[in-house]
């Protein structure tokens, strides 16, 4: 009879700790689904998942509650990055860590890396392209064992051999070897079919091509087709069996159009795309992931000397300084557009810096926000869940000093994030 008293006990106690709510008191709050700045709201957090939303500031219901003033700040959804690599980050001894690095070495790295993400106010990530301890990394988030954002992540990119994604680029001969589809190095559609499966029994969530040549591989070209259209065509249709979609790194306009008639979900970079393909993403409803802030940074770095290889150089020239004003046209034209940094390139957690540029290149402050949020969360199947403040949604949230709407810099400067329910920064 004792224990069965315990056990009642215990078990109101657990009930009693489930129900323990917080409640937000939002001086301004960025409903991303209707474009609107809402002003003197209340977000109910429950768990993981945000309860409620009510007008006005109101009080906690239970002694139990938690209360977080945030009456001085602005609120928004948690942001997601559409294109980082969390396993490492430029550095002038980047080319060199290729051979001296461990994999426990970048796996230690990618901890930090993923910690500064979340604290950017950077709640989900979509990582193209690793090692494979992107994976891990992920695996371990999930697990509440380390902080970092949500990762969707392509473990190892596939590419051809010698191009944009070829793990042996820039080595001896005695060290390329013959990579294949384990490695994620394709050459024909029995290798696409394949590289893909792998990817999937490694763990990926989703898939990345290097569909061009581009700037920071030690390789020749920047942006030359480096797969052919019947290659991109196996990925996508064996990926979709697997409930994959498929991003696509292109520079260059014709691997660009063979991926978007080929059916991928998004371009990354698309530095060098003509109307017509400006035209056939709309067709297609492609996604331009334009990361204009790696753009910026190559060209700056190509003038610092020794900071990248010989090869390299000319293409961050060539490349970096086009980005922004491709995207420019894009977005008049009418292509879709997902937010994608390509951090890593650049230093992690800098990755609201694209906001600025984006609005400076035309976009809208709102639909900047937008495209980082709700637009996000559509590609990655997540648009009941993720993307905006509403009940029923994870609880993801961040706050800024200023309406991001009026000045789009206070994004770089997040003073409050929330993931899941947990708070991870309040300052």
């Amino acid at each position: 009879m004792k224990r069965l008293i315990s056990f009642f006990c215990l078990l109101m106690v657990s009930i009693g700790l489930s129900a323990q709510e917080t409640y937000i008191h939002a001086g301004k709050l960025i409903d991303t689904k209707n474009g609107k700045v809402l002003n003197e709201q209340t977000i109910v957090v429950s768990g993981n998942k945000i309860k409620a939303i009510e007008k006005g500031y109101k009080d906690p219901a239970n002694k139990d509650d938690e209360l977080i003033d945030l009456k001085e700040k602005t609120v928004l959804p948690g942001l997601t990055d559409m294109h980082v690599h969390l396993e490492s980050e430029t550095n002038p001894s980047k080319y060199l860590q290729r051979f001296t690095n461990n994999p426990a070495d970048d796996a230690l790295s990618s901890v930090g890396f993923a910690e500064k993400t979340l604290l950017a106010g950077f709640t989900t990530v979509r990582d193209l392209g690793g090692s494979g301890v992107n994976i891990a990394l992920r695996d371990a988030i999930n697990k509440g064992n380390i902080a970092g954002p949500r990762i969707f992540t392509a473990g190892k990119s596939l590419a051809t051999t010698g191009g944009h994604a070829d793990p042996t680029n820039g080595m001896n001969r005695q060290m390329q070897g013959d990579p294949g589809p384990k490695e994620g190095v394709v050459n024909s559609v029995e290798d696409a079919r394949k590289a893909v499966r792998q990817r999937y029994k490694n763990g990926a969530d989703l898939i990345k091509i290097t569909a061009t040549g581009g700037v920071l591989s030690v390789a020749k070209s920047s942006s030359n087709p480096q797969f052919f259209k019947e290659e991109i065509e196996e990925i996508v249709r064996t990926a979709n069996d697997y409930g994959f979609h498929v991003a696509a790194h292109a520079h260059g306009d014709e691997g660009m159009q063979r991926a978007v008639r080929a059916g991928v979900t998004t371009i990354e970079h698309g530095t060098l795309m003509s109307e017509e393909t400006m035209d056939l993403m709309k067709e297609y409803g492609a996604y331009l992931v334009p990361t204009i802030t790696a753009g910026k940074e190559v060209t700056q770095k190509a003038e610092v000397e020794n900071y990248y290889p010989e090869l390299v150089v000319p293409k961050a020239r060539e490349i970096g300084p086009k980005i922004q004003n491709t995207f420019a046209k894009a977005y008049k034209k009418g292509v879709p557009i997902a937010f994608g940094t390509d951090a890593g390139v650049f230093k992690h957690g800098e990755n609201a810096r694209e906001f600025g540029y984006m609005v400076e290149a035309g976009m809208p402050a709102m639909e900047a926000i937008q495209v980082a949020t709700i637009v996000p969360a559509r590609i990655l199947k997540m648009a009941q869940e993720s993307g905006q403040l509403a009940p029923g949604f994870y609880a993801d949230i961040i706050a800024v000093d200023e309406d991001p709407t009026s000045n789009i810099q206070t994004l770089e400067n997040v003073k409050f994030v929330m993931k899941d329910g947990e708070v991870y920064k309040n300052e």
